[in-house]
């Protein structure tokens, strides 16, 4: 399996993760010249963590976004579904939690978080109101969550240039660097197929969570969505 198709069943998806988990930071940091690293940091910012609160950082990867909440003394529990990430992660990051799990059936107690994020990872998953209400599930009353993901530019222009090149460059610039560019195939058209903000918002509410607000980033590239689990 090199590619996975949108009907995103899990088994493809973990294994075209797999695939590309040796290069993956690397890739993104190319394809993305070089935003997704202030993307990141509007995300650590959102969560706010702090000492001693607990964070699940969903699709968390290689682990690399779940350094920053590490930093601020808060305990981080790094979760994916590809186990070859997951290996990545832990030789590079050996003292975090990494932990196998899939984001609509989450091995962890519910009310056990404080905050709860994931970036570029929602629309990976098969069931995404599923995820959502899991995610609801595992966090605390009081608590929040913190979704970042690839969305609709909002300025009608540069949203044709940017379909352009989503489906146009990015396959021939993952040919370069990535281990699987086919695997980016998949992903433009995950992205071309993602709800916009609004639409989001409102699954975000149907799943329980309240204060369900949205900020653009990068001219609406990505979003970054916000909720609360009411006390």
């Amino acid at each position: 399996m090199t590619r996975a198709s949108l009907n995103k069943q899990p088994h493809e998806v973990a294994s075209m993760f797999d695939d590309v988990a040796e290069r993956y930071d690397l890739t993104n940091d190319v394809l993305s010249l070089g935003q997704d690293r202030a993307w990141r940091k509007e995300v650590a910012k959102a969560v706010d963590a702090r000492p001693a609160q607990k964070v699940l950082d969903l699709a968390a990867g290689t682990a690399t976004s779940s350094l920053p909440f590490a930093r601020t003394g808060a305990y981080v529990v790094p979760c994916d579904f590809s186990l070859g990430m997951l290996r990545v992660g832990k030789k590079n990051h050996p003292w975090l939690p990494l932990t196998a799990g899939d984001a609509t059936k989450l091995p962890f107690k519910d009310d056990t978080f404080d905050a709860v994020t994931i970036s570029f990872g929602l629309r990976n998953v098969q069931d995404t109101d599923a995820a959502l209400r899991e995610m609801y599930r595992v966090t605390r009353p009081g608590g929040r969550v913190v979704i970042c993901e690839f969305s609709h530019p909002t300025w009608a222009p540069f949203r044709t240039v940017y379909t352009e090149y989503l489906m146009r460059a990015l396959p021939p610039v993952a040919r370069a660097v990535s281990s699987n560019p086919d695997a980016y195939v998949y992903l433009a058209e995950s992205i071309r197929a993602w709800p916009d903000q609004p639409a989001l918002a409102e699954r975000l509410q149907k799943a329980g969570w309240s204060k369900v607000a949205w900020r653009n980033l990068t001219g609406g590239i990505v979003a970054l969505h916000r909720g609360v689990k009411a006390s």
